[in-house]
């Protein structure tokens, strides 16, 4: 723990030059600290974007307590876990969290290597009735997991929990079974998808999924609705990472939206990602 302390330390003295490792998360002025880190990160990589953004989000209430989002660049949400009285609290408290999950990210053993692939995968193994034969086989869940860890060797922890938001989506959403049944092979589906940021389109396509859904089976959006709300609120409160949580209730909102304001929504149009598309590709 000293050891990870000390790394930890390390890591803001060289990401926040001008603060110090001691205040830092005790400093009431943790966003623009959070913008600081970004930015810093940002310039290390000769990068300007909007992407670079740091972006905070506040749900709309009458009164405490207060909820604030914060979406790093890359896509990684947190929230503040704390019962705040005021939204300036709630931001404070959502940026805290950022800035605290963003600077253990930094930490070597946040990275994926060969050595952290090994022991992931000997945990999934343990998990499953699976094999550790199984980690060379592709086609099994195991393999596609030892798969996509591979294919992200050097990566940090945020930045491949990034990459496995959108497989959780698709699994949440039903693709990936339908994909099953298709002659497409989880590594091919994986190599696609790995293309691919969770946009608009993406989105788009997963709420007009949702709303056929809804017509075979009516009243099914509204209770995943209330489930994805109920997971968000928990683990915001937990203090983890929440995009998951986020993208569904953002999903499920959208098409709710577009039903009722279009009650017989047309057919997706050709330039969204489709079954049809991946089983061109395969």
């Amino acid at each position: 723990m000293d050891r990870t302390l000390e790394s930890l330390s390390h890591i803001v003295a060289q990401a926040l030059p001008h603060r110090d490792p001691a205040l830092v998360f005790k400093d009431l002025n943790v966003v623009s600290m959070l913008q600081e880190f970004w930015e810093n990160k940002q310039q290390q990589r000769a990068t300007f974007s909007s992407e670079g953004l740091v972006v905070y989000e506040s749900m709309p209430s009458s009164g405490p307590p207060f909820v604030s989002y914060v979406t790093l660049p890359g896509g990684s949400c947190f929230g503040n876990f704390q019962c705040c009285l005021s939204r300036a609290e709630a931001r404070r408290d959502a940026a805290k969290v950022a800035l605290i999950n963003s600077l253990f990210n930094e930490l070597p053993s946040r990275r994926i290597t060969k050595e952290f692939i090994m022991e992931s995968v000997q945990e999934a193994v343990a998990s499953t009735s699976g094999t550790l034969d199984d980690a060379d086989d592709p086609s099994t869940s195991v393999g596609a997991y030892h798969y996509m860890l591979e294919s992200n060797m050097g990566k940090t922890m945020l930045e491949f929990q990034e990459l496995m938001t959108v497989f959780q989506l698709l699994h949440w959403n039903g693709s990936l079974k339908a994909l099953r049944e298709t002659k497409c092979s989880r590594q091919e589906v994986i190599s696609y998808y790995s293309q691919y940021s969770l946009d608009e389109k993406m989105r788009s396509h997963m709420a007009l999924d949702w709303i056929m859904k809804e017509r075979e089976s009516p009243g099914i959006l509204s209770q995943e609705l209330r489930a994805a709300l109920g997971q968000l609120e928990e683990a915001r409160k937990a203090g983890q990472e929440l995009r998951f949580y986020k993208e569904k209730k953002e999903i499920l909102s959208l098409a709710l939206t577009q039903i009722y304001s279009d009650p017989d929504p047309s057919s997706p149009s050709d330039d969204q990602l489709s079954l049809t598309a991946l089983c061109g590709y395969h």
